[in-house]
């Protein structure tokens, strides 16, 4: 049974909505582009994309992306003048990031250093600063009436929740001027999937109904039990596989099925030709 849940609005409040899933290859950036370009028909609408591992909106909706800004991270900086040789940074590097052998000086690879500072702490003469380093990018676009940020995390870098934070004080600036805004998280329970989901006043999870639909849905739903966030479930291709599973998952989460995709393959054609996917009634879901 689909049925719609009540987001309530007032006047000038913005709400935003993630779009999110447990398990990748659901249908969730196809969700999330729809929805958001079919609201942006009336409403005034950002849409974020979160997955910055691996973003890809901006080909769904073949949105060419400008460089809005470099997302930055600290790093240390070594001062062989000052380093006595003792080899400790090395040993509190939980990343491998030093290597440093006593009566040496230390070996530093910036890509495998996510910024913790306990190599700073340990080290006593102080022979460590702080540096940085670009750890990837924020982008911004436009398709229509519809307004489009994008992160992506730099090749090669461990910390991904950083671009999704950066994303974040971005929506934190703008977000007055939306009616909505539309996250599409990564799929699965990091961290980059709870920073995207911490600003969101509800949340939807696209699953599928299959066992790993099933599976990986419930760890979605405990994590946004755990966040306190309301929202349901989106059942994508919910005539192939077995709903039972979903319904049978969603009842012991007292969660609701609030929207159902059938099989389509003219959603398949537009997806492949980087156009606005059509879901037919997509948005009455917030409605």
């Amino acid at each position: 049974m689909t049925r719609a849940i009540q987001i309530t609005r007032s006047i000038q409040m913005t709400r935003i909505i993630a779009i999110t899933g447990g398990k990748g290859g659901t249908g969730k950036s196809t969700v999330a582009t729809s929805l958001a370009f079919e609201l942006s028909k009336e409403k005034r609408v950002l849409l974020v994309d979160a997955d910055v591992d691996c973003p890809n909106d901006h080909l769904l909706l073949s949105i060419k992306r400008e460089h809005l800004k470099t997302v930055r991270q600290r790093i240390p900086k070594f001062n062989p003048d000052r380093c006595t040789k003792c080899g400790a940074c090395g040993k509190v590097c939980k990343t491998n990031a030093i290597m440093s052998i006593k009566g040496k000086n230390p070996i530093f690879m910036p890509d495998q250093c996510n910024g913790c500072g306990a190599c700073k702490i340990i080290c006593p003469s102080g022979a460590i600063e702080w540096d940085s380093k670009e750890i990837g990018r924020i982008y911004s676009g436009k398709k229509d009436n519809l307004d489009f940020l994008s992160g992506e995390l730099k090749t090669n870098q461990p910390i991904s929740e950083f671009i999704v934070n950066s994303l974040n004080e971005e929506i934190e600036k703008r977000k007055d001027g939306y009616d909505y805004i539309i996250i599409d998280t990564a799929a699965g329970t990091h961290c980059p999937v709870i920073a995207a989901l911490e600003n969101a006043d509800y949340a939807f999870a696209v699953t599928e109904p299959t066992p790993l639909g099933a599976h990986d849905l419930e760890i979605i739903l405990q994590l946004l039990a755990r966040m306190n966030k309301k929202g349901g479930i989106i059942l994508n291709r919910s005539d192939i596989g077995d709903k039972k599973i979903i319904e049978s998952m969603a009842k012991k989460h007292s969660a609701g099925i609030i929207f159902e995709i059938p099989f389509s393959k003219e959603i398949i054609i537009q997806y492949s030709k980087g156009e606005p996917v059509n879901i037919p009634r997509i948005s009455s879901i917030i409605k």
